[in-house]
């Protein structure tokens, strides 16, 4: 705001007492002080209020105004209730250094012109923000010439001085202010991830504010709209472990309305950048799409090889040789079975598989991820820089140590995640392998506790390492012979030997163990393990027919 406006407002009882050709100075923030010297505390452009406490003689006046000068302020208003008026010598020494001079009335508080001038200032700047980010969003709408989300909150940085961070359900930085200073921890990032995925659960309204040790911050959701039902009519659980946040560094308590609008045109403008980020994954989705009908369908790897060969360099470019390719594995369940998982899934992959020091939704969006009901699957590239691996390769305790805290948040009480991950493979035949491989690993991440588990292909047992390279024929005719005696018997019985055997393998052959786990007696278990001997012509007795069982059980 200028000078002119506060000697026009009539409220606040300003009286000029000199400085009447700088009246246009612009004010940008206010400060009382009674220190001799408050050159330290000020940055230019304030109006400095003083009840003259500093001045014991008339040679005070010179020096104090100098300061003040030179610290380039805009403006200083004396009040005149501590010595009835404004001595001379201030007057005089203003006018040397061309500083405008107000005299206070008594009767008027000092807080009363912080208020107006601080409401003023906040205001316009607020105004003028919001202007430059109506404009940015029609450029970010029309074309990505716009800049993304850093340059809006370079704008937030520059203009309302708040350090402002854009956030994965994760915690991945995805974008943040060039003047926020610092990157965030990524601890901090993981706690406000987490912190802002239990308020969306629990229904609280944003911004939601979190205290971290002595910093508090200011979380706002960013989602998606294309495609999208309104808020009001979706499911929550559809997104909560998708969508992204906006962090600021600031108390968004004791923000005025203007303000609260202004953030949330904000994060409106950041969700056409993850709107337009979930456009550019059409491509990446339909090659993995592809790749998995092909590997499960048992098509000729030459077929798989020539559409891998497709997919590397939309998923690499400029990369100059086959790269090695890892599979992972994800599933998303929900109480009830009322939401269907896979797509929740894919989100979630396309999410927590981009490299966690990198920033930005591109270019390390380098995944290709499909989905089938609750499951979905990621086709990982990694370069072949060398015969051995360069540490590019995923690991499943790392993957897990990322994402555990944030996202058991999110699942609450009533979902649960589970994450499978292959070793690498360099060649379209190895590809069916990998991906029966992270299928079993997310098996047994599954039967481990916790909203969140993950597990990799060094966990697997050596047995089920080597499943997945038994051919289809051989595993059909394996299965068939033990075990579809015990499913016809099942179907016509409406017995459960098929669930009777997993449970007496599962506890080692022991009679009590596997009583109790199904809940019957155990005469009646062993009238069933009987039933189940007599229809395969197999004794359970003997470690080899238990093995035999174990594997036409994993394999089917």
């Amino acid at each position: 705001m200028r000078l002119r406006a506060l000697l026009d407002t009539d409220a606040l009882g300003l009286r000029l007492l000199g400085g009447e050709d700088e009246l246009d100075r612009t004010v940008r923030g206010v400060m009382t002080t009674d220190l001799r010297d408050p050159s330290r505390y000020l940055s230019g452009g304030e109006l400095v209020l003083t009840g003259l406490a500093w001045r014991r003689d008339a040679a005070d006046s010179e020096p104090f105004v100098r300061l003040l000068v030179q610290a380039q302020v805009a403006a200083v208003a004396a009040g005149e209730a501590e010595l009835g008026s404004v001595p001379d010598d201030l007057v005089e020494a203003c006018a040397r250094h061309h500083l405008p001079l107000f005299a206070v009335h008594e009767s008027v508080a000092f807080a009363a012109i912080t208020e107006h001038v601080v409401r003023q200032v906040s205001g316009e700047r607020a105004g003028d923000l919001a202007a430059v980010v109506d404009r940015h969003r029609r450029m970010m709408t029309s074309g990505p010439a716009g800049g993304g989300p850093d340059v809006v909150l370079d704008l937030l940085g520059s203009d309302l001085d708040l350090r402002a961070w854009v956030l994965s359900p994760a915690g991945r930085p995805i974008a943040g202010s060039k003047v926020a200073g610092p990157a965030l921890p990524a601890d901090v990032c993981a706690k406000l991830a987490a912190e802002h995925l239990a308020a969306v659960r629990t229904g609280r309204r944003g911004p939601h504010r979190v205290l971290l040790g002595t910093t508090t911050y200011s979380l706002f959701p960013v989602r998606s709209s294309g495609g999208r039902s309104a808020q009001g009519s979706r499911d929550v659980r559809e997104t909560v472990l998708s969508d992204w946040l906006l962090a600021v560094e600031a108390d968004a308590g004791d923000w005025p309305e203007e303000r609260l609008d202004l953030l949330q045109g904000v994060t409106q403008l950041i969700s056409v950048e993850r709107d337009r980020r979930d456009a550019a994954r059409t491509v990446r989705r339909r090659l993995a799409q592809e790749v998995l009908e092909l590997v499960q369908t048992g098509a000729a790897p030459a077929e798989i090889a020539a559409r891998l060969r497709v997919a590397a360099p939309v998923l690499l470019p400029g990369l100059g040789s086959a790269p090695h390719w890892q599979v992972v594995v994800a599933r998303v369940e929900w109480q009830g079975g009322d939401l269907e998982g896979g797509p929740i899934a894919q989100s979630l992959l396309e999410e927590i598989l981009v490299d966690p020091l990198s920033t930005g939704p591109e270019p390390s969006d380098r995944i290709a991820v499909a989905h089938t009901g609750d499951e979905a699957i990621a086709l990982v590239p990694l370069p072949a820089v060398s015969t051995e691996h360069d540490g590019s390769e995923i690991l499943a305790e790392l993957l897990l140590e990322s994402v555990r805290d944030p996202l058991s948040a999110g699942l609450d009480d009533d979902g649960r995640v589970t994450l499978g991950v292959s070793a690498s493979v360099h060649s379209a035949e190895g590809l069916r392998g990998a991906l029966e491989e992270a299928r079993h690993a997310r098996r047994v991440a599954a039967a481990r506790s916790g909203r969140v588990c993950a597990a990799g292909h060094q966990e697997l047992a050596s047995h089920v390492l080597l499943l997945p390279f038994v051919p289809d024929d051989v595993r059909r005719a394996f299965t068939a012979r033990l075990l579809d005696p015990l499913r016809d018997y099942d179907r016509r019985h409406r017995a459960e030997l098929i669930p009777t055997l997993e449970a007496f393998l599962d506890c080692d052959g022991s009679w009590t163990r596997c009583a109790n786990r199904l809940h019957l007696h155990v005469n009646t278990l062993r009238y069933r393990v009987g039933r189940i001997e007599q229809l395969t012509s197999r004794d359970l007795s003997r470690l080899e027919d238990k093995l035999d069982f174990f594997l036409a059980l994993r394999m089917s």
